[in-house]
């Protein structure tokens, strides 16, 4: 084995190298966040990660904002961000998730009235508003968006299977759309604090679209941040069993 003693009198064998990170390729995605797709030298299995920088944007530096910049939010950076969320995975790729991106000024007051007190300014303010749904009708997008298997048949008459998979996956694309907002430059302040049945009335009337949660988009204003709070440890948190 290398680095143990020989017996017939030669010098030990030097240790392997270390793994060294190789960098393979980058891709900007915007605004100076870049992914970096790695290999280790002397090992020919490929592994993705990305730099700190790119964390701190997405993850360690990003917070929950309350206040804007008067900036407006260009449609094609929110058609972006899309692009990028729809690529998570969802259950058979049911992909339930519906978005309203309430921006115009007459949209805004429609939304008005459906908030609750404490939200109202920040979001009046916010240059555009997502209200993240789900489609209880997503199923009969299944022969399409998963064609090996009749899928669809799997929910059709099943109600409480349609409403608990359109929760569960409507939420983790929620989720997958603020980490891509956050990636395409946007800050983002997700919240509840709304009548659910009046923005379903405002904006999903004649639909099968329920709203799940909110989430303000824009340019924020950090001089309006709350300090940070404290998160769960991994030992508080989680176990391996």
């Amino acid at each position: 084995m290398s680095g143990e003693a020989r017996t017939d009198g030669a010098p030990p064998s030097p240790p392997p190298p270390p793994l060294r990170f190789r960098a393979a390729g980058v891709m900007s995605l915007a605004n100076g966040v870049f992914v970096t797709a790695a290999t280790t030298e002397g090992n020919s299995e490929m592994s993705h990660h990305v730099d700190d920088h790119t964390l701190g944007v997405l993850f360690r530096d990003a917070r929950t904002h309350n206040g804007w910049q008067d900036r407006p939010v260009p449609e094609e950076v929110l058609r972006a961000a899309w692009d990028l969320a729809k690529m998570g995975p969802t259950s058979a790729n049911c992909m339930p998730a519906r978005i309203v991106f309430v921006v115009s000024r007459e949209a805004k007051e429609k939304l008005r009235p459906c908030l609750a007190e404490g939200n109202v300014e920040k979001t009046m303010a916010a240059p555009a508003t997502a209200i993240i749904g789900h489609d209880l009708t997503f199923y009969e997008k299944l022969p399409e968006l998963f064609p090996h298997t009749d899928a669809r048949a799997w929910f059709v008459g099943n109600d409480a299977l349609i409403a608990t998979t359109a929760f569960r996956n409507g939420t983790l694309q929620g989720g997958y759309f603020i980490i891509a907002a956050r990636a395409m430059g946007l800050d983002c302040g997700p919240m509840s604090g709304f009548d659910n049945a009046k923005v379903d009335e405002a904006f999903f009337a004649g639909t099968a679209v329920k709203s799940n949660f909110l989430c303000n988009l824009g340019y924020g204003d950090p001089a309006k941040l709350y300090p940070r709070n404290r998160r769960l440890s991994f030992d508080e948190a989680c176990r391996i069993a």
